[in-house]
């Protein structure tokens, strides 16, 4: 057990002035008594979590119509909520010695997550952090006996709304009001949608008053070790602590940085010693070893983008099993030798594959062998293998290099049991998001709670299995996709296409069940999924090939892929679209206006539109991290205005529809209302759809269905012909 402050905590005055969080009661909530109804028979189940007999698995679904937290017996039975909130719900962690469920939910579907606990049965639920308003909290690991959680805080910088900057509407400006009968369409589904006024109304000063471009300095890793939570500038910080969910210990600081981009508790050694962190912003990721006794960092290790829990530390803290690309296209399994001190004796790769990314890594408690997905062009191969230097043991149940043939295409997530097997949230192109036991003989069976395939979509709608696609960019850099055509179609016939454009940039493609692709294609439209440079999945190459100036490429693949489909016969020329969300939705508006041509119409979903103005918007650690990939506010301030949207929208001349939700703090929805409303100006037919309830991500399954069919609409009535009335 941990207890106390512990040697790595800050002390002194600086550190008393920054009490950790506070345990906060929460109010009553649905228990296993109080079940709501299944009301989704094609509901999805993902990111399991097993007690420590491997018996009850925790995890997500979203079965009520909302991502909430269920747990259910791994064999038969029924499963039940065990809260019942409408607010969503994002990790689940259920404890080492199986008296706690730890997980992380979004109050009112915003970016501001906080972290709870409650009890298996249902009871005890309450706040451990992110209660404060405009805080911020999420899930590290728990100590090896259970005893306490680690948790990442964000300082609280501004409370969601409250964002100011170069074109945010000021907080007394009116509503906004349905304009045109497409408004009025929307607005009486369900009552979720609200356009953007009519053009004209201008900011009041309060619009123009920004929070300034100035991005805080990371502190050193040796000095932030042992900084105050206290210290973080008015920039924001971040600080992981030690939580009792008890109540019986005061909080541990173990690590702080103002001005971080990112933080995660990832493993805590069996003595309590050494604790694995990582830091930093996207395509720098860091692994760090903190030693809490010396009060200092022992270890610096490039750590791979993608899912931040990156590896652990063996049961006697001398090995660190690490997932990174250093010095290397494509993340492997690493193994770190430590001393007595944690210092670094020795490296070598452990488990590696040609051409193919790490894509996730699970240990179990005993550290015998390792849990592997790998990253095969967007699919997934699942793989256990034995540990190098420990003496695998066949009584567990699962040894040295098993393979498993996976009934669905991509692994999303692992929890291994210590008997010896795992739960794999499986996700495929033809089926919604489940849970599959992964035991003895490795072969997959579904739980009993997650949804059967023939459900995964309405009758008589079969789901498209995409193909894979390669292309070339005009400077001949090789990019991949998938090509979803819709059902029906002549395959010698081309027809109308959206390129769709996923996040990040580091997100990738991927051939998972996507319901807004298949509503695209239920209304005679095919969809090309392209991986841009920028993407992962490709090597770190490829990543780092839009960074700077390079994302003039990556604007230009958009065309370039668009260019292909044609050539290939698959798409008509006169009928392409262009869709994206968050960073695609960038590029979704950028594509509109360097390439005013070449598309009818575009769908931009929590897209930036100018970079300034994101950049004085959006979160601290949001900030930091896109610094990195985009360029600095105040030193790149040319080419961030060069790259905006906005500063070409008099090139604009398609009719564009923005998605938004309300709550969304990492890209503000202030980024689509000044985009939609210069094309207005311009006379350019544009509508904005504003999610209530939503953030950056859309969890509600109404939210859900509203979005996919308002863009599939605007989509079919620019691009499929209408037949005379």
């Amino acid at each position: 057990m941990v207890a106390g402050p512990g040697p790595g905590a800050a002390t002194g005055p600086a550190a008393a002035a920054a009490p950790g969080p506070a345990p906060v009661p929460a109010p009553p909530s649905g228990t296993r008594a109080v079940d709501p109804p299944a009301v989704l028979t094609a509901h999805g189940c993902w990111y399991p979590s097993a007690d420590p007999t491997g018996d009850h698995v925790a995890f997500i679904c979203d079965r009520a119509g909302v991502p909430q937290l269920w747990s259910g017996p791994a064999h038969g039975g029924e499963a039940h909520v065990l809260d019942a909130d409408p607010d969503p719900v994002t990790e689940v962690s259920w404890s080492p010695d199986g008296r706690w469920i730890a997980y992380t939910s979004a109050p009112g579907g915003g970016e501001h997550t906080r972290v709870l606990v409650v009890r298996p049965d249902g009871t005890g639920r309450h706040v451990l952090a992110g209660a404060e308003p405009g805080a911020s909290a999420h899930l590290g690991c728990w100590t090896r006996d259970g005893a306490r959680l680690a948790v990442t805080v964000a300082q609280p910088s501004a409370v969601p709304g409250a964002h100011s900057g170069a074109g945010h509407l000021p907080q007394d400006a009116d509503p906004a009001v349905p304009d045109g009968p497409t408004g009025a369409a929307w607005t009486e589904r369900d009552g979720h949608a609200t356009l953007l006024g009519p053009p004209g109304r201008t900011p009041g000063p309060a619009a123009l008053v920004g929070r300034g471009s100035t991005l805080p300095q990371l502190t050193p890793a040796s000095a932030a070790a042992a900084a105050p939570a206290g210290g973080a500038d008015a920039g924001g910080g971040l600080a992981a602590y030690l939580l009792d969910p008890d109540g019986a210990q005061a909080p541990v600081l173990l690590y702080s940085e103002a001005g971080a981009a990112s933080l995660r508790v990832c493993d805590i050694g069996a003595e309590g010693r050494f604790v694995l962190l990582r830091r930093g912003p996207r395509g720098r990721r860091e692994a760090l070893l903190l030693d809490r006794v010396a009060g200092r960092i022992t270890l610096r290790l490039r750590a791979a983008d993608g899912d931040p829990w990156i590896g652990r530390l063996s049961p006697d803290s001398r090995s660190l099993w690490l997932r990174s690309d250093a010095d290397r296209e494509f993340a492997a399994l690493f193994r770190a030798r430590l001393d007595e001190a944690g210092a670094l004796e020795g490296l070598t790769v452990a488990a590696e594959r040609a051409q193919t990314a790490l894509d996730l890594l699970s240990l179990p408690d005993h550290g015998r062998w390792a849990l592997l997905a790998w990253n095969v062009h967007g699919a997934s191969e699942l793989e256990s293998v034995a540990l190098p230097g420990t003496d695998a043991d066949a009584a567990y149940g699962v040894g040295p290099h098993h393979r498993s043939a996976l009934p669905h295409e991509v692994v999303t997530r692992m929890a291994p049991i210590g008997r010896g097997g795992l739960f794999a949230a499986l996700s495929g192109s033809r089926r919604r998001p489940g849970i599959w036991e992964v035991t003895g003989d490795f072969g997959p069976v579904r739980t009993g709670w997650t949804a059967r395939d023939e459900d995964a979509a309405p009758p008589g709608r079969t789901p498209v299995r995409p193909v894979p696609l390669r292309c070339r960019a005009r400077d001949g850099l090789e990019l991949g996709g998938w090509y979803y055509r819709a059902p029906e179609r002549d395959p010698g016939r081309p027809g109308p296409c959206v390129i769709h454009l996923h996040g990040g940039p580091e997100e990738q493609e991927r051939p998972v069940f996507s319901p807004l692709y298949h509503e695209i294609l239920s209304r005679g439209m095919d969809v090309f999924a392209p991986d841009v440079r920028g993407s992962s999945g490709w090597g770190r190459s490829f990543v780092d090939a839009d960074l700077g100036t390079g994302r003039f490429a990556a604007i230009q693949d958009v065309a370039d892929c668009a260019g292909h489909v044609v050539a290939l016969g698959y798409a008509d020329p006169l009928r392409l679209a262009v869709m994206g969300r968050s960073y695609g939705g960038y590029l979704t508006m950028a594509s509109l206006v360097w390439h005013p041509e070449l598309f009818r119409t575009g769908v931009a979903v929590c897209g930036m539109s100018d970079l300034a103005t994101f950049f004085a918007g959006t979160e601290p650690w949001i900030a930091q991290s896109a610094a990195h990939k985009y360029g600095h506010p105040d030193h790149d301030r040319d080419l961030l205005r060069a790259l905006s949207p906005m500063h070409r929208i008099d090139q604009l001349s398609a009719p564009v529809l923005a998605i938004h939700g309300e709550h969304d703090t990492n890209v503000p929805p202030t980024e689509s209302e000044q985009f939609v409303r210069a094309a207005r100006e311009r006379g350019v037919p544009a509508e904005l759809l504003t999610l209530r309830n939503e953030g950056h991500e859309f969890l509600r399954a109404d939210n859900r269905r509203l979005y996919r069919r308002a863009a599939a609409g605007w989509l079919e009535q620019h691009l499929v012909p209408q037949a005379p009335a």
